[in-house]
């Protein structure tokens, strides 16, 4: 159902500065999802944006809590009423913020899945020699040697590569720029791909076609490409990603954050410091990198429980 006058205006309002902050379209979509259905709660209660307060936060997390919603999920509610008011804030349409006075549930943080370079190595071996399995093989090179999301690898194009520099310009959450070195493997696997195989793909979309019914039309700039010659889009890499987990015989889910976890876990193996793999990573803060300490931490750990006599 559509939310009440009271609510429709702040929710937009709330949708529109997520979208001028140069929120990526997967952000937007979970913030403004979460938003809807807090709002839908507050008006069963009859509240509007300026008669909430944070007791009637806390019930509402509770009812989410109370439907079986994981600590997570609860801490994600909270921070979508946190970001939504704090925008009413700033346009005035609220005097505070109720939300920060409301402590998020404690949870549990799993470490990220981390493939060793064996796995990696049987996983890209997967990928074959056809135009398509090329393409995937450069793709996943790219997204291991610069620890890449699906959605910066779908957003690729041609010039961003720079071979002369070694180098990839990556475009970031929050539209921020970031440059990344390139490891030989991945730039031969790109060279590859571009020589043999781009030219397949795009020329069988006709490439001067108009937009399937989709609406994606032939990309000639976008440097990943679908086999019908369009932007391969992240959802796509994650699936193509699945297939060859499965053909490589790699247990359990794997998706390109795992490749971006591996990335990071094994940089810092090698000896690199927290502050040059936030670069990598196009982090904001080194808070978030710091995740990639606790899997370091639990190998240790592990190993020495494996081999310590009085472990």
């Amino acid at each position: 159902m559509p939310p009440s006058p009271s609510w429709a205006s702040p929710l937009r309002i709330f949708e529109q500065d997520l979208l001028r902050r140069g929120s990526s379209p997967l952000t937007v979509k979970a913030y403004t999802t979460d938003a809807r259905q807090i709002a839908r709660w507050f008006e069963a209660e009859r509240r509007a944006p300026s008669d909430v307060d944070a007791k009637a936060v806390r019930r509402c997390l509770a009812a989410v809590a109370a439907r079986g919603a994981a600590p997570s999920t609860v801490a994600r509610k909270l921070a979508a009423a946190r970001a939504l008011f704090a925008v009413l804030r700033e346009h005035e349409i609220v005097s505070q913020n109720p939300a920060e006075l409301v402590c998020a549930p404690k949870r549990s943080a799993p470490l990220p899945r981390v493939l060793d370079a064996q796995q990696i190595s049987r996983l890209l071996e997967a990928a074959g020699s056809e135009a398509l399995g090329l393409r995937d093989r450069a793709m996943f090179e790219l997204a291991y040697a610069c620890g890449l999301r699906a959605a910066e690898l779908a957003g690729l194009d041609l010039t961003d590569i720079d071979y002369d520099g070694e180098q990839v310009r990556v475009e970031g959450k929050g539209s921020r720029t970031r440059y990344v070195p390139i490891g030989e493997i991945a730039q031969q696997a790109l060279r590859v791909y571009v020589l043999r195989a781009r030219g397949e793909l795009l020329a069988a979309s006709g490439h001067h076609a108009s937009a399937a019914p989709d609406g994606r039309a032939p990309d000639g700039r976008a440097l990943f490409l679908s086999r019908s010659g369009r932007r391969l889009r992240a959802a796509d890499a994650r699936r193509r990603l699945r297939a060859l987990a499965l053909r490589s015989g790699t247990p359990g889910r794997v998706h390109p954050h795992a490749l971006r976890h591996s990335f990071a876990t094994h940089l810092l193996d090698g000896g690199a410091d927290l502050l040059a793999i936030q670069q990598l990573l196009g982090h904001s803060s080194v808070s978030s990198t710091q995740v990639y300490t606790r899997v370091e931490s639990a190998r240790l750990r592990s190993a020495y429980a494996r081999s310590h006599p009085r472990a």
